[in-house]
């Protein structure tokens, strides 16, 4: 079973002709409004792969908050660990390109008040949490301990790479997902080279295993064994928004089902290749059999 412990946000979402720079507004024809919030995004994702997933994190006590949950609702992801908080639930502006490329800004709402605590009655030996980096950092450190006492894996995609010593955070991670940028950024505070083959070397040599995604470039990854170098398929991307989160929920789901480290990665850049293909990051999110099919052909 995967326990997600993250955040629930409603996505607000603008294609725009570009980007704007700082200070320029740029105009869209319309919005749409979409569940979202990488932890969100992730619980679903490892559930249409094929997992069992509970959800533990909180919505506010507005409008907005019986929006953000309905993917996973329909989904039946496990929503009984969700608190329903005074306040805001979180929200995400985002811009996209006609390219598929974004820029997003977040309201963390009622997601800043989550507690790891609300973890200590799910978390099960040879489970796995999974976690981002759009909760309060030291509530994620503090459920990553509670989880490796229980004997559970912990799988840390830390997006956004979050401030301060990261060391305790990645001693008990298990599987570490990024992306180049927040490689760096990792490598830089650790004083680290930045390229992704050492920082993969140095992560995995204590017997972690590390996955650095490359976009449409694919991923390369190291689970002490050297690193590896694998693909993604070519596909016509419309939003490259949920991708990231549609490789670490198939990937999650891989692992928790006990698939090979090699198979599973091809599984997370499958679910990844096709979420670029569909706008929004939860309603792009694909299910079990097009990620086995696809997953079938990546070399």
């Amino acid at each position: 079973m995967i326990t997600v412990f993250g955040s629930i946000n409603l996505d607000l979402v603008v294609a725009v002709p570009r980007l704007p720079r700082a200070g320029e507004t740029v105009s869209g024809p319309d919005h749409q409004m979409f569940p979202g919030g990488k932890g969100a995004n992730q619980a679903l994702a490892a559930r249409r792969a094929g997992s069992a997933v509970t959800m533990i994190s909180a919505v506010g006590q507005d409008a907005f908050a019986d929006l953000a949950l309905r993917n996973l609702r329909e989904a039946d992801v496990d929503l009984s660990g969700i608190r329903s908080l005074p306040g805001t639930t979180g929200i995400a502006l985002i811009g996209i390109d006609p390219a598929g490329e974004n820029q997003i800004i977040v309201a963390s709402g009622t997601n800043a008040r989550v507690d790891a605590e609300w973890l200590s009655e799910v978390l099960i030996p040879n489970g796995i949490l999974l976690l981002q980096g759009e909760i309060p950092f030291t509530e994620n450190v503090t459920s990553m301990q509670m989880a490796k006492a229980e004997g559970s894996r912990v799988i840390w995609n830390p997006a956004p790479v979050p401030e301060g010593n990261l060391r305790a955070a990645l001693e008990a991670t298990d599987v570490l997902v990024v992306n180049e940028s927040e490689a760096a950024l990792i490598a830089a505070s650790l004083g680290l080279a930045g390229e992704p083959e050492a920082f993969l070397a140095h992560f995995a040599s204590d017997g972690h295993v590390a996955v650095v995604t490359q976009g449409s470039q694919g991923i390369v990854a190291d689970d002490g064994n050297g690193p590896v170098r694998i693909g993604a398929p070519k596909i016509e991307a419309v939003d490259t928004t949920g991708a990231g989160d549609a490789f670490c929920g198939a990937l999650a789901s891989a692992l928790d089902r006990n698939i090979p480290f090699p198979r599973a990665l091809r599984e997370g850049i499958a679910a990844g290749a096709l979420a670029c293909t569909v706008t929004g990051a939860q309603t792009s999110a694909p299910h079990h059999e097009d990620i086995m099919r696809l997953a079938d052909q990546i070399l």
